[in-house]
């Protein structure tokens, strides 16, 4: 029926193959196991009306949709076509044609090379500034599917100048889901090599991320904490140092408190990848004999808070607080470890009769 010379037969059986592939996994990969992706692609040629094209593209992207994903071959082939139909104006087709990208570029690596080789990257930038949420969150998923892939794959949508882009959705007034989702695209890329870092800071989009750690809902804060800490992880120590200065260790800390363990752990990550750059600051005698980031973690609470963590229940947390607080904390005390063992006791400043207190010791 997809070669009937009737519009409306075509555009019938079109609409028919979207709602059976829709249905299922199971169904989308009968429809595709037909053969039916190649006539559904003869349907976008010049004389298509515009209906045409939308129940198309709707149904193309429901032959891309689905977990688990059809077989990448059996759908690459829409990729040319879909490149094509990202250049459109209108909004409806944008909106599917961007569904179906960010379906096809879910996955490994040689998948999401192929998405960029279809050449769409410049256009999929572009469409981060539509004003219509509905084409911009399939573009944004898209982008930052496209940006887990390696620091070559990253860079190709960097030089497509997404991060002024990407800067626009942290600073304006576009509603949490999109944030959430940008804030999860810069993350990815400062998980990237020190050049990709520095592109983030470039485009003045830490002050923003540091902004939101400390003020947005915590579904945000949670993708703001990764984009931080990713950041210390791989950055120079002058990269670092920026952080600092942009004021990303308060809100650090106070997300120590959070209730999930994951994000706990990453704060605790990034704080002490912050406390080893004071550190070799001090080592090298540019802060007299002290760790300068150490005493404005306890400025900000967040010494407390790590030696909480000596009694939280997360094995990690727990392991990962001990060693921040007898690297960084023990000897600038004077402590020595309480007699015994101290993962029991926790650590004993002072004099050795002190009781041991039951949550470990406290510094300070």
């Amino acid at each position: 029926l997809l070669s009937s010379p009737s519009d409306d037969v075509r555009e019938q059986a079109v609409w028919a193959l979207g709602n059976v592939a829709g249905d299922s996994p199971k169904c989308r990969d009968l429809v595709l196991g037909y053969g039916a992706l190649m006539p559904l692609l003869a349907q976008f040629n010049d004389q298509a009306k515009l209906s045409m094209l939308r129940n198309a593209t709707w149904t193309l992207s429901n032959f891309c949709r689905g977990k688990p994903q059809p077989q990448f071959e059996l759908v690459k082939p829409a990729l040319p076509a879909l490149a094509h139909l990202i250049h459109t104006n209108d909004e409806e087709v944008l909106t599917d044609a961007c569904w179906a990208l960010s379906y096809l570029s879910d996955g490994i690596n040689d998948k999401i090379q192929t998405v960029i080789e279809a050449g769409v990257c410049p256009r999929l930038v572009e469409l981060l500034l539509h004003p219509s949420p509905s084409v911009l969150i399939p573009a944004l998923r898209t982008v930052g599917n496209i940006v887990t892939g390696d620091d070559t794959q990253t860079q190709v949508i960097i030089e497509h100048r997404a991060l002024p882009c990407l800067h626009n959705l942290l600073t304006q007034n576009y509603k949490k889901s999109i944030k959430k989702e940008a804030c999860w695209t810069i993350s990815n890329i400062t998980a990237g090599n020190r050049d990709q870092i520095q592109a983030v800071i470039e485009a003045g989009i830490i002050a923003p991320l540091v902004a939101l750690l400390q003020t947005a809902e915590f579904e945000i804060k949670k993708e703001a904490a990764w984009a931080l800490s990713n950041a210390t992880s791989g950055g120079t120590n002058d990269q670092i140092k920026f952080l600092v200065r942009e004021g990303c260790i308060k809100p650090l800390c106070d997300l120590l408190v959070c209730p999930d363990p994951r994000i706990v752990t990453v704060s605790l990550e990034g704080l002490e990848n912050i406390l080893k750059v004071g550190e070799a600051d001090k080592s090298q005698g540019n802060t007299g004999d002290v760790n300068v980031f150490a005493q404005m973690i306890d400025d900000a609470e967040g010494l407390e808070k790590i030696e909480n963590l000596q009694s939280h229940d997360n094995n990690e947390i727990y392991e990962k607080a001990v060693k921040i607080l007898e690297t960084y904390w023990l000897e600038e005390d004077d402590g020595e470890l309480a007699s015994g063992d101290a993962s029991q006791s926790g650590f004993n400043f002072g004099g050795s009769d002190l009781p041991v207190p039951p949550g470990g010791f406290k510094f300070g």
